[in-house]
């Protein structure tokens, strides 16, 4: 993957302003690409974009494939037609800075029930047309996932495992009639991700037109109460009656003195190697079809991963298994071509890792919060990057750079104010300078940190299983200011597109033309 020097934000989309209680794809997510544009940065990388289940997590989706209805806009299904100002009129009072999940899910969905609702009054051919296509084209995991939530929603969300034994073991006959007398219900859960999908595109591809690439991500492993699952239990270690055998996490680390017991069901790779890896192919090209570069992560669990017993109540005890390795991805290679990933290679990294991630040229990750623990070898300080990384100040998992620095050790805090050679005083701006200033080809920052925001905004807490992913930016936030400093920061150590640096080159050779040169 080429990696000229660039710079981009991370920002998740449920993270952006907007009226609804959420940031979706309407205005905000086009006002938010012109700000990239305008501050030269090259990127804007997302989390997961899956529709969000236990305890909101973007990492814990009902599907690996579909989008989050969530994050459909109701200011675009206006614009459209599919709603009508009277559909807004009960729109209840969101706070600005934060996502109260509960609301906002009840009020998305009935604005989603009332776009369905007029469309199918409206008889809009064309659009019919287009849904029909989009059914048709995406019918593998749209058919299964449509009917996995209008069962779900039969029977209160509840868990597939608690579902009727037909239903639970997809019993054709079960199915079949389910789909007869929930027709309505299915369809409607298919046009949700049919707008969704929609307004995705019209995002991506405004990006594409203002020069952003989006960065994608890609949990390694699926959530247990998922589509996914349900359908192919056979590639997943379960029980007879469905149950989890072992589970997914991660041992103890400098996130979390237990560990983190994520609980996801565990792969059957031989399962998967028998198939082709049919199904991670199907899911790869799926992502990438919404973005254009994928950070995979847990990149380490596909050399080897923690595998914890069902059932524990932290990831203290486990074992380190055998992942796919090398022939997973030489597989991939060979299917998709050049593999537009990058390796979140952060935890306990053994020798296997790096060699699995150097032999396919895939870039890992570097966390500048995590640099000033130990002494100036540390591989996490600037000076010490390769090229080929994306360096970060820190990410969705850290706290934010100002919250970090405000509860670092002083030791810590004094290596950094020494390396830096600044007081702490704009802690997140002096390091997002350092990171800028690395011979890192990708750069990238949360948008918190542009902000300076302390810990309150921060956007997850690895092991705490609820009060996450909830922060909002302000509508305020993005002002000239903010786009000059951002833009001068990429100026000053190149990471501006190419385009801009050849305007500025004939800007300074016009300056200078026709200037005697002293002897």
């Amino acid at each position: 993957m080429e990696q000229k020097r660039a710079a981009g934000i991370l920002l998740h989309p449920t993270s952006l302003p907007g009226p609804d209680g959420i940031g979706d794809l309407g205005p905000e997510a086009f006002r938010w690409i012109d700000f990239l544009h305008q501050s030269g940065c090259q990127f804007w990388q997302v989390l997961p974009l899956g529709p969000t289940g236990y305890a909101d997590s973007p990492y814990q989706c009902f599907s690996a494939f579909a989008g989050n209805p969530y994050l459909i806009s109701a200011t675009a299904l206006l614009d459209q037609g599919l709603l009508t100002r009277a559909d807004l009129a009960d729109r209840p009072a969101f706070p600005l800075e934060r996502v109260d999940y509960g609301p906002v899910i009840r009020w998305k969905l009935e604005l989603i029930s009332r776009a369905f609702r007029n469309f199918l009054a409206q008889g809009d051919k064309a659009l019919q047309a287009e849904f029909d296509l989009f059914k048709g084209v995406e019918k593998e995991w749209l058919a299964p996932f449509a009917v996995f939530m209008a069962i779900k929603s039969e029977h209160n969300l509840e868990p597939w495992d608690q579902w009727p034994k037909d239903l639970r073991q997809r019993k054709p006959s079960a199915l079949k009639a389910f789909a007869q007398s929930h027709t309505n219900e299915i369809e409607q859960h298919a046009f949700a991700q049919f707008i969704f999908f929609r307004q995705w595109q019209a995002v991506r591809q405004y990006a594409h037109e203002k020069g952003i690439r989006i960065i994608g991500d890609i949990p390694i492993f699926v959530a247990y109460d998922s589509a996914d699952v349900w359908v192919n239990k056979d590639l997943f270690y379960l029980d007879a009656k469905g149950m989890p055998e072992v589970v997914a996490g991660v041992p103890p680390d400098y996130f979390s003195r237990t560990g983190q017991l994520w609980g996801n069901p565990l792969y059957k790779w031989d399962a998967h190697k028998a198939q082709g890896y049919a199904w991670w192919l199907s899911r790869l090209q799926a992502v990438l079809r919404q973005v254009d570069i994928v950070r995979l992560d847990h990149f380490r669990g596909f050399e080897a991963y923690w595998e914890i017993p069902f059932g524990n109540e932290t990831a203290e005890q486990g074992r380190w298994v055998k992942g796919p390795g090398k022939d997973f991805f030489r597989v991939v290679e060979e299917k998709l071509g050049n593999l537009p990933i990058i390796a979140e290679d952060l935890g306990v990294i053994t020798a296997g890792v790096t060699e699995m991630r150097e032999a396919f040229h895939l870039p890992g990750m570097k966390i500048l919060q995590f640099a000033f623990a130990a002494d100036p070898d540390d591989d996490f300080l600037p000076h010490n990057y390769p090229v080929n990384c994306v360096a970060y100040t820190g990410t969705h998992d850290n706290n934010t750079t100002r919250g970090w620095y405000d509860n670092a050790p002083e030791r810590e805090k004094d290596f950094c104010r020494r390396y830096l050679a600044r007081s702490g005083q704009d802690i997140a701006w002096s390091m997002i300078r350092a990171l800028w200033n690395s011979v890192a080809a990708w750069v990238l920052a949360p948008m918190q940190d542009f902000l300076s925001l302390g810990e309150w905004a921060r956007m997850n807490y690895p092991g705490n299983p609820s009060g996450n992913w909830n922060w909002r930016m302000h509508p305020n936030a993005i002002n000239e200011g903010l786009i000059a400093r951002l833009h001068e920061t990429n100026f000053l150590y190149g990471r501006l597109p190419e385009e801009e640096k050849a305007e500025y080159r004939q800007q300074v050779t016009a300056e200078t033309e026709g200037q005697v040169k002293p002897h």
